[in-house]
């Protein structure tokens, strides 16, 4: 059983550990009424140890990759004095992180994995692809800061499983120097997994969207990080219990990243069990490709929550999405208008058991726009915030036009046994889309309620309504990714699946799994 403490004293690892690495390596960034239900409170953090709880692992391991690690020395937090080994900023061999007591892996700006192999996986377009996997083992803890960020390139792959009792953890420097508060964010970039799946708005004009001939960029990357092609079954790796904390870092100009952007990953990526906390830009964005994510977290974003683009097609189940008070902007945002909007393949994007919890007084929760298909399932859409912010609008009227296989279209937007609380339901879009034919879209489908009231217990967990919800769609028929259940909201109380690996924020605090999220666990 995995032991938290901030008061334990942990010896060195009775690993022998070789101290290692190639030349130092510098970072080039610094750094309705409602039950029972009121906003969690924001956690008190742990006191401060009297002794230190950590002592630093005596050098780095050995790593399969020949550049090696770099050892940097020492770092000192509330938690106690850890070693830090910094990677290389390409990896390039296929290289297992191994956990030590002490350790801790930090990312010295952008770090890639592998090279990239272009659109298609084979060598047709000049380059070959160098099948390298980064594997990081439970209870890894690696940080970065300013524009450090890990992307896994084309053709390569990540394999970053955590347990229930070992999370894997992306954090930033300021976290483990314990600088951070309740509201600290945008501290280093992010994660990114950059495929080969079909994506839209190719930034090579006159390339048609969808092929392998249409290639976009990550977002602010410095150095030309692309994604795109056209196999849509392609794989970036395995990423499942993973917490993302204080990402969002500006890269360049206005761009930023997210806690986890996706470009173009394929259906063969696995994806489960991420918590994103206080990205200062969205939780997580998924630019094209074909997505599939389960139990998943998004805490404090100072964004959207959710955010979809460019041709995605995206599943996801059991979701929380939760504002910290008065920050944020919407908790889904669907594509752009942008005159694009008939570019195939178009966005349909599925979520079913999803918690909405916005606490920003904003001009709405739910926006869907630019020629989307967009379907909610057996979700809560709760408004917490003071004056009341609208649940749902829907812009242009390609996006509510009826369906087309010719324009890969499947119609208006689908709403199925959704619960709203809001004080208002719906309000005016764009392109002449007007709150009354939203709330007829909203209307036609089975099971929606739009006086409800939420029983929601500490924040998060379903109570008797949720429990007790008078229609529940069968989400089997949406396909064999969904799983059937019998409440709406994400969080089943016979099921609680945010236990063990999750941090507390502000935002959303689920009991004191791996502590607060400003502070570091110490695992032993």
């Amino acid at each position: 059983m995995t032991l938290l403490s901030r008061s334990l004293i942990l010896g060195v690892s009775a690993f022998a550990l070789s101290a290692c690495g190639a030349d130092d390596i510098a970072s080039p960034g610094t750094g309705g009424n409602v039950i029972i239900n009121n906003p969690p409170a924001t956690p008190t953090p742990s006191p401060t140890p009297t002794s230190s709880a950590v002592t630093p692992a005596g050098g780095c391991p050995t790593i399969a990759d020949p550049q090696g690690l770099t050892d940097e020395g020492t770092i000192s937090g509330p938690e106690g004095e850890w070693r830090v080994c910094a990677l290389p900023q390409r990896i390039n061999v296929s290289t297992t992180l191994p956990r030590f007591d002490g350790l801790l892996y930090r990312l010295p700006g952008e770090v890639n994995v592998g090279t990239d192999g272009g659109p298609a996986p084979d060598a047709s377009d000049g380059l070959s692809d160098t099948n390298v996997e980064l594997s990081i083992d439970p209870g890894v803890i690696l940080y970065a800061s300013g524009s450090g960020f890990l992307n896994v390139t084309r053709g390569n792959t990540i394999n970053a499983v955590g347990t229930e009792d070992l999370p894997i953890i992306f954090t930033s420097r300021d976290n483990i120097l314990g600088q951070n508060n309740a509201n600290s964010s945008g501290q280093w970039g992010g994660v990114v997994l950059s495929g080969r799946a079909p994506v839209t708005d190719c930034r090579t004009p006159g390339a048609t969207p969808g092929t392998v001939d249409c290639e976009r960029q990550v977002e602010g990357a410095v150095n030309p990080a692309l994604f795109g092609g056209a196999t849509e079954d392609d794989s970036s790796g395995t990423m499942r219990y993973v917490q993302i904390r204080f990402s969002g870092f500006v890269l360049s100009g206005d761009s930023e990243l997210q806690a986890l952007t996706t470009g173009g990953t394929g259906s063969g990526t696995d994806l489960s069990f991420i918590q994103s906390v206080n990205s200062s830009d969205d939780g997580v964005e998924f630019f094209g490709g074909l997505v599939n994510i389960k139990n998943l977290i998004v805490a404090g974003a100072e964004d959207d929550s959710i955010d979809t683009d460019t041709g995605v097609k995206a599943n996801m189940q059991f979701v929380i999405a939760a504002q910290r008070d008065g920050i944020g902007d919407t908790i889904i945002e669907a594509d752009s208008n942008n005159g694009l909007e008939d570019q195939t393949p178009r966005q349909n994007t599925t979520i079913a058991n999803a918690t909405f919890i916005q606490r920003k007084d904003d001009d709405q929760v739910v926006r869907i726009r630019g020629g989307t298909d967009y379907g909610l399932y057996n979700t809560l859409i709760w408004d917490a915030s003071a004056a009341g912010t609208p649940c749902i609008r829907i812009d242009l009227d390609e996006t509510v036009r009826a369906a087309n296989a010719g324009l890969d279209d499947v119609g208006p937007p689908r709403f199925e046994s959704v619960a709203l609380q809001c004080g208002t339901d719906f309000r005016d879009g764009s392109g002449g889309i007007s709150a009354a034919q939203a709330e007829g879209i909203f209307d036609s489908g089975t099971g929606n309620d739009k006086s409800y009231t939420n029983t929601l217990v500490n924040g998060y967990l379903n109570g008797a309504n949720e429990n007790g919800f008078m229609t529940i769609f069968d989400v089997t028929t949406l396909g064999s990714f969904f799983e059937a259940t019998n409440f709406i909201g994400a969080v089943s109380d016979s099921d609680d699946w945010t236990q063990g690996w999750t941090c507390d924020s502000s935002a959303v605090s689920f009991g004191n799994n791996t502590g607060n999220c400003i502070d570091i666990p110490v695992f032993n």
